[in-house]
């Protein structure tokens, strides 16, 4: 069963994703990671570590409490 946390990550990352009009490879490339990693992320799959979440922040311009909003 899949961490409801990861769950919401994931779909924060794909939120901020298309909004900025990036594909999972162009974020990908941005943010140092593999474009299975960030599928990963986005279906709740994988649990990232706090360096890849910095990683991705950077990569989504935005700071980390934007993209850990609970909303």
């Amino acid at each position: 069963m899949k961490e409801a946390i990861l769950i919401h990550f994931g779909n924060r990352v794909r939120e901020l994703r298309l909004a900025q009009k990036l594909s999972q490879s162009a974020l990908a490339e941005k943010s140092g990671l593999h474009t299975n990693y960030i599928g990963m992320i986005e279906r709740g799959e994988r649990n990232p570590s706090l360096v890849n979440v910095d990683k991705l922040a950077k990569a989504l311009n935005v700071s980390l409490s934007e993209l850990l909003k609970v909303e």
